[in-house]
């Protein structure tokens, strides 16, 4: 009754609450969640209880994919741009707690200082001087601009004032951090001696793979200890670990036959009945073709026009004989190569050089490519004409003309091209009819050319040895799967998933078909590869769902570099951060540590003897000798780096046997027979200098040591 009573007092708020809820719920289930929760819904994280904000991350996001110009993935945009966010913010806190702040004067200070900005003609005045008040009017404009609506100049400068106001902000703290770091004179004598102590010593060594790693047990328990010593070396991470089985879309033997048999009816002419012209017309063959791009679009080929030359070596292996020896205008093929069907029209038989050296001189008119002649076709004509009758035959007059008129990058150089290959030459970045003259006349040669840059006095100077070389019109099909190939391998795939989903074992399933099974391993939250497939980050979002439990199982269409097919996937491993699973990563890490640990305790108890001899006998090993060893160098002949070894060295009496010290590689005992102290100084300044200029050097590690002690908390697992 009491309850009751309470109910009826506050009925009027809880009418209010419900209300509100089905009035969400209405519009829509997902919103009463986040009536009461928004600001997390918004929040892509936050760094010391400051939020980032989803919506303007994601358009970050977005800009940093538009300004690589698609080079870069989603995630690796996301996390670039989460670690600017984050570290921004991270110095955003230190700066305000150090009184650190930039104004105006200082950003535009730094901005005039830019060379690019120095430099830049745009805000040059008449005296070809940096001019301010230019840059100053060019910014005025950019922000006129944006106010009218074309903002992306102005959105670009604000981000290159941000940039410049947040290196400014860095290189004050870190010059004030720096300001703090420094040493003693008694540091830098320590170093000094720790640097130069020497250690002569005699020892026994016992390696841990004396001991087989199957003796050795390690429960997950001891795992779990050993971290929990270590938080930070050893940070729980959330992981994923699956199996899969990939499906690949490729085509079968039959789909093969049929494309070539289909390329094949191209080489000769046929009858096809026309609908436009309501009669059977005759369609020429590739062996008939005198316009061979027209062909090649009409025939839908896979492989545009190359009209470049090929050399027998630069031929597919299987037909390069059969190329080089056919008639001109013979059809070699349909032939396999590079993922394609073909069929080769042997168009032009020649011979011409790999390489050839020129030179030129060059008198462009309107019009022509990258020309800002004022000259008429005609005049320019008349003018190389006259220039032409004065250096045929004359070296030096034509060397002194083309350092005068030419205006490209072969002024001052006599008009010298250099060498270009037969492959440059030939290609949609060089000129067709200067490179047809340079390869298909002799050295020595020189004549005028007209090219799209205008008239060019062209000289032959030197060709490498001639080689018989073919142009070639190529038609062909890329080699695909058929629809009935695509349809079985889906079907496959889909068969596969369905047994899985009915309790089947995907070992058993896989070895009954002789399917590969495949495995990614301690997949993180914000990874985006699996090892085999590639960029799937699809999989690996299903894989942190938390619906998806181990055993769980999924279909995926996949794509994998341009190439389609479908992947079935297990999940076979899940350990959450702070979780009672242990992902095999930290597992793989951790043991071998453990079993050398319990190692050296099994070999302690047989390091007894009344001298090192002794020992070593009872261990079936020798005396080793240690010469020079120091702190600052530990190492120890044949055995490699034992920081802790040489450290005990560096403590014990002379003469005096140690006691069983754990190594890195083994276990030891130890006896040093001299030690060495360097000679002293009447001043330390310069290693204490040394020390100095070691912590400053290390500054920028201070983003990383900020960001770890920030209470960062990452939810972008959750919405990319």
């Amino acid at each position: 009754m009491a309850i009751l009573s309470k109910i009826r007092d506050r009925s009027m708020f809880l009418i209010l609450i419900v209300g509100l809820a089905l009035f969400a719920f209405v519009l829509d289930p997902s919103s009463i969640q986040n009536f009461f929760s928004s600001t997390k819904v918004n929040s892509i994280g936050s760094v010391n209880g400051e939020d980032i904000d989803r919506e303007e991350f994601a358009r970050q996001v977005e800009t940093y994919r538009t300004q690589s110009g698609g080079r870069s993935s989603q995630m690796q945009a996301v996390n670039t741009v989460w670690n600017g966010m984050v570290s921004e913010k991270v110095f955003a806190d230190q700066l305000e707690k150090a009184g650190i702040v930039v104004g105006e004067k200082d950003i535009w200070e730094a901005m005039v200082a830019i060379p690019n900005v120095q430099n830049s003609p745009m805000f040059k005045n008449e005296a070809n001087l940096f001019d301010e008040e230019k840059l100053k009017e060019y910014i005025a404009n950019m922000k006129a601009d944006a106010e009218e609506g074309n903002s992306k100049a102005w959105l670009s400068w604000l981000a290159t004032e941000k940039s410049i106001k947040v290196n400014l902000q860095r290189q004050a703290y870190t010059t004030l951090v720096s300001a703090g770091l420094g040493a003693s004179l008694k540091e830098g004598e320590r170093n000094y001696q720790f640097d130069n102590l020497k250690m002569d010593a005699q020892y026994v060594y016992v390696p841990y793979t004396s001991i087989p790693d199957s003796i050795v047990k390690i429960t997950k328990g001891e795992v779990r200890d050993y971290i929990e010593q270590y938080p930070k070396k050893y940070k729980a991470e959330a992981t994923r670990s699956i199996q899969f089985v990939k499906f690949d879309i490729n085509p079968s033997a039959s789909d093969e036959e049929e494309l070539k048999a289909k390329v094949a009816t191209h080489i000769e002419d046929k009858e096809e009945y026309s609908n436009a012209a309501k009669a059977t017309v005759k369609v020429p063959g590739l062996k008939n073709a005198t316009n061979y791009e027209e062909f090649l679009i009409n025939n839908r080929s896979d492989i545009a026009l190359d009209n470049s030359y090929k050399f027998e070596s630069q031929l597919p292996t299987a037909v390069k004989a059969d190329i080089m020896g056919a008639e001109l205008n013979a059809v070699v093929g349909p032939y396999k190569d590079a993922g394609a069907y073909k069929i080769s029209k042997v168009v032009e038989i020649t011979k011409m050089p790999d390489s050839v050296k020129s030179s030129h001189i060059i008198v462009p008119f309107i019009g022509t490519t990258r020309s800002t002649s004022t000259k008429t076709k005609e005049e320019a004509k008349k003018t190389v004409d006259s220039i032409f009758t004065l250096v045929k035959n004359n070296k030096a007059k034509y060397t002194e003309i083309a350092d005068e008129v030419n205006t490209d990058g072969t002024k001052g150089k006599g008009g010298d091209i250099g060498w270009v290959r037969k492959d440059q030459a030939f290609s949609p970045n060089f000129d067709k009819d200067f490179a047809n003259f340079i390869f298909k006349n002799k050295a020595g040669s020189i004549d005028i050319v007209e090219t799209a840059f205008g008239f060019h006095i062209i000289k032959i100077e030197e060709q490498t040895k001639y080689q018989d070389a073919v142009k070639l019109a190529t038609y062909g099909r890329t080699i695909e799967a058929s629809e009935d190939t695509e349809n079985s391998i889906f079907q496959n795939a889909e068969t596969l998933a369905s047994q899985l989903v009915d309790g089947g074992d995907l070992a058993e399933l896989a070895k009954e078909k002789s399917y590969t099974v495949l495995s990614g391993l301690n997949l993180k939250d914000l990874a985006e590869n699996v090892p085999g497939m590639g960029s799937q980050r699809s999989i690996v979002k299903w894989a942190f769902e938390n619906d998806t439990e181990v055993g769980s199982s999924k279909r995926f269409d996949i794509d994998i570099n341009g190439k389609r097919g479908y992947a079935v996937v297990v999940l076979t491993q899940k350990s959450d951060a702070n979780g009672d699973e242990l992902s095999s990563e930290v597992i793989t890490k951790v043991r071998p540590i453990l079993t050398n640990q319990k190692k050296a305790k099994l070999l302690a108890d047989k390091m007894k003897g009344a001298s090192l001899e002794e020992i070593a006998t009872n261990n079936t090993t020798v005396v080793r000798n240690a010469s020079s060893v120091s702190l600052a160098s530990p190492l120890l002949s044949g055995v490699g780096n034992e920081p802790a070894v040489v450290g005990a060295m560096s403590t014990l009496p002379i003469d005096t046997t140690s006691e069983v010290i754990e190594g890195q590689k083994g276990v030891f005992i130890v006896k040093v027979t001299k030690r060495e102290e360097p000679t002293s100084l009447d001043n330390y300044e310069n290693f204490r200098k040394n020390i100095v200029n070691q912590l400053k050097s290390k500054s920028y590690q201070l983003n990383t040591v900020l960001e770890d002690k920030a209470d960062v908390i990452d939810n972008r697992a959750k919405f990319f």
